[in-house]
């Protein structure tokens, strides 16, 4: 009996990811095409920089949970696309930011919007009910990810 429950609660949990799998590669395909080529790591720095505004290498790499070498990596490939450029700090010459280019604005705004396109689409399907329980959903898993 308890290892049908395990199963059960084992198989719940792999459609679950699959689930999010099938949303992520739907919008990443409706994603503009330069941008579908980018790492994770790549769009999390152009996400968080234009969330958070200009930070360091290390504060990115910590807010990623990554090394600062692989982030450094990251930044050089954004850099040499001109997504992203090194500023001095206002306050600390010492201290090199990295901030988004007009040119990594422009492709950040061009990817929201057809996240939000298929997003939108996908949500006018939905009845309210199913909208709370996703919302719902969205916040247990954000707690989710920020405990581990």
């Amino acid at each position: 009996m308890f290892m049908t429950r395990k199963n059960k609660a084992v198989n719940t949990i792999e459609d679950f990811v699959l689930a999010i799998g099938l949303i992520v590669r739907r919008v990443r395909a409706d994603a503009p095409r330069e941008f579908q080529e980018f790492s994770w790591t790549q769009k999390a720095v152009l996400s968080r920089l234009e969330k958070d505004g200009p930070t360091t290498t290390a504060a990115l790499a910590r807010a990623e949970g990554i090394k600062p070498q692989s982030m450094s990596t990251a930044i050089a490939s954004l850099e040499t696309m001109g997504l992203v450029e090194r500023k001095a700090h206002s306050s600390d010459g010492r201290q090199i930011n990295i901030a988004l280019t007009e040119k990594g604005t422009a492709m950040r705004k061009s990817l929201k919007e057809a996240k939000q396109h298929w997003l939108s689409e996908a949500f006018s399907q939905l009845d309210e009910k199913e909208r709370a329980v996703l919302f719902q959903a969205g916040e247990i898993m954000k707690r989710m990810a920020e405990r581990s």
